[in-house]
């Protein structure tokens, strides 16, 4: 079932998403080389805890663990790890949900480890860039394949890159999950119409080859590429607002004032 949240529940979507919003940027002083990917979990539950919220995934389906930490071919659900050192170039992808008082918020994002590379940075920027074409296109009266085949297009057709199948963005609150799913390919004019008032996850996962996933990991939940490539990873929870749509996961006023009605 689709849900639509008032003016006052959206708001206090936002309050969450700050929250979550405030963990990553807080994660840009505490990723770099020689530290664990479990230094991330630890500082993820941390931040939440302290502010007042639940570490949602914590549970979920039998999910132990604050946060999603993927690392490099791993495209999503990587368990945090205290045997697993950071080094240069790693492309990390860190993924929680945040409860904040009933509301909920999710957001994934990306982080180089140390010194970069040209190919990174470019997955980077593009996965980003796909992001923001997918929250264009949110708007009342479009449809979830208006967002699916902006990112397709841009990202498949002109870049190159692999744009995953098997996992997609979906409505969010008062559930971590819910209706309706939100995939990030597909064809433009299909799919539910989008209503005031909805509120989704746009969540790309964009691989540097195939986008094809193999889901054997023996832990039962960590996906990574078929072929062994990068793959990158960003996410905003969105409100469809008649005004357009309103980014509640933000971590930039400036960059995102458009989207911050």
């Amino acid at each position: 079932m689709i849900t639509i949240k008032s003016p006052r529940e959206i708001e206090d979507m936002a309050k969450s998403g700050a929250i979550l919003a405030g963990m990553h940027v807080g994660l840009r002083n505490v990723i770099k080389p020689g530290i664990s990917s479990w230094d991330i979990e630890k500082f993820g539950k941390k931040y939440i805890e302290e502010h007042d919220a639940i570490p949602e995934q914590i549970g979920f389906e039998g999910y132990k663990y604050a946060t999603c930490v993927s690392i490099n071919d791993e495209i999503c659900h990587g368990f945090p790890r205290k045997n697993v050192i950071l080094k240069d170039g790693d492309l990390i992808k860190v993924d929680t949900v945040v409860n904040y008082h009933g509301a909920m918020s999710d957001s994934c994002w990306s982080y180089v480890v140390g010194k970069s590379t040209p190919e990174i940075d470019k997955l980077m920027t593009v996965t980003k860039k796909a992001l923001y074409l997918g929250i264009d296109q949110a708007i009342v009266g479009n449809r979830i394949g208006d967002i699916g085949a902006a990112i397709q297009h841009y990202t498949e057709d002109e870049m190159g890159y692999g744009d995953v199948r098997e996992f997609i963005g979906h409505g969010i609150g008062p559930t971590m999950h819910e209706s309706p799913s939100v995939p990030h390919y597909g064809e433009a004019g299909h799919g539910v119409r989008l209503r005031e008032g909805m509120t989704i996850t746009i969540e790309p996962m964009i691989n540097m080859g195939t986008w094809q996933a193999e889901m054997d990991d023996p832990n039962g939940w960590t996906a990574r590429t078929a072929d062994g490539s990068l793959s990158c990873q960003y996410e905003h929870t969105i409100a469809i607002t008649a005004k357009g749509p309103k980014i509640l996961t933000s971590q930039d006023p400036d960059i995102d004032k458009a989207y911050l009605l």
